[in-house]
């Protein structure tokens, strides 16, 4: 029997691979014989670094970079040499967590130390060959519109006396004028974004209205950082008349706009994260080894499952991915959410929880390796059932 573990992490707890390590001690509880095989998972936000290491030939760069508010951190992205591709977590520059929650306030924030991971891997792809940077764009503390990241690859936001000007969400309509004469990208790097929203730039399913209250925005605060973006949208697509109508684009809204930077100036295209890292890990390459004859099986999850999951999440990637091939798909979390069976329509033939007693979610977060081994052990000691002995007394 062939078992595929492939989960993204349990945020707050255990990274992908230590969530697929505790999967598989539960499983070898019960056939110790199985033929078992790791594949780390990610969707584009926190975590999809270190998921991609762990199958491919890498390594991290760590540079000095300033945090969303210009604070100066180290943050890493990662190069694939053979690939001649970059991958940037911007939350690693410029992401919620690394606010305090006083901090936090998007009218302050800047996407400026995203740009510099950008510039610094711009440096070091190889002329040679065709590059990629793939951009993961979850969990940001921002929303500027991606100005801060332009700002640091060189663009010039002048104001209306023509001095430059630092910026944040909360000043954008003091932008007069965008000079990119010192903005030059070169041509044979190409961009993706990994992003699993869609939401546009502007309006009530837009970034301000969607995203600012999670990072700090009272009703007040969406109301500016919404005309500030406007206002920044209107002067980039009057200065640049070919780029009409790209605010209503689906992700432009993404990460307080930077999808909607990415997508006008780097000329980025958007794909779900999920996507992206099947692709680079190879998951269907593996899965196509499996048979539903041998009983092989797929287990997947994460820390929360419901029906958000089916938005382009990992389990739900994995679990199409699997069903293509009809095997049988089982899904654990660490808490089965609001309307979670709605998954059994998207590919899930079981979804288990692994709290086994009451507790508290601090208790269950420090608990996780122990409790998804136990879980994995009930998984499997269901799943063999048809093919146990029944033990003569």
């Amino acid at each position: 029997m062939k078992i595929l573990i492939a989960p993204d992490s349990f945020k707050g707890s255990l990274s992908a691979q230590e969530v697929a390590d505790s999967i598989e001690r539960g499983i070898l509880k019960v056939c110790p014989s199985a033929e078992i095989f790791k594949v780390p998972m990610a969707d584009g936000g926190e975590g999809t670094i270190d998921a991609i290491l762990a199958v491919k030939k890498g390594k991290k760069v760590a540079i000095h970079a300033k945090n969303p508010l210009s604070r100066q951190i180290l943050a890493s992205y990662a190069i694939l040499e053979e690939e001649n591709t970059a991958i940037i977590e911007m939350a690693k520059a410029s992401g919620l967590p690394l606010l305090s929650i006083e901090e936090r306030n998007p009218l302050k924030t800047s996407t400026f130390g995203t740009g510099q991971l950008i510039q610094d891997a711009l440096q070091n792809l190889s002329y040679a060959a065709q590059a990629t940077i793939i951009v993961c764009i979850g969990g940001s503390a921002t929303n500027d519109g991606g100005a801060g990241m332009l700002q640091a690859l060189g663009v010039n936001f002048l104001d209306r006396n023509g001095k430059a000007i630092n910026v944040c969400g909360g000043n954008l309509q003091e932008i007069k004028k965008i000079d990119v004469s010192n903005f030059q990208i070169p041509k044979h790097v190409k961009f993706v974004v990994a992003c699993d929203v869609e939401n546009p730039l502007l309006g009530e399913n837009g970034a301000s209205a969607v995203f600012a209250p999670q990072k700090g925005a009272d009703l007040e605060t969406v109301r500016i950082l919404e005309d500030n973006l406007a206002y920044f949208a209107d002067l980039v697509e009057n200065t640049f008349p070919y780029l009409k109508g790209l605010k209503n684009q689906q992700g432009t809204g993404a990460a307080g706009g930077l999808g909607y930077a990415l997508m006008a100036f780097l000329q980025a295209k958007m794909q779900k994260g999920i996507e992206i890292v099947i692709e680079i890990t190879q998951l269907e390459h593996i899965i196509k080894k499996f048979s539903p004859q041998n009983r092989d099986l797929v287990i997947t999850g994460e820390g929360a499952m419901d029906f958000q999951t089916v938005f382009g999440k990992v389990p739900w990637g994995v679990a199409m991915l699997a069903k293509k091939y009809q095997l049988p798909v089982i899904g654990i979390a660490g808490t089965l959410g609001r309307e979670h069976q709605v998954l059994y329509q998207h590919g899930f033939d079981g979804l288990f929880s692994i709290v086994d007693k009451p507790m508290s979610l601090q208790e269950a977060i420090s608990q996780a390796d122990i409790l998804l081994e136990r879980a994995a052990e009930r998984v499997m000691r269901l799943y063999m059932l048809p093919h146990t002995t029944p033990q003569r007394h």
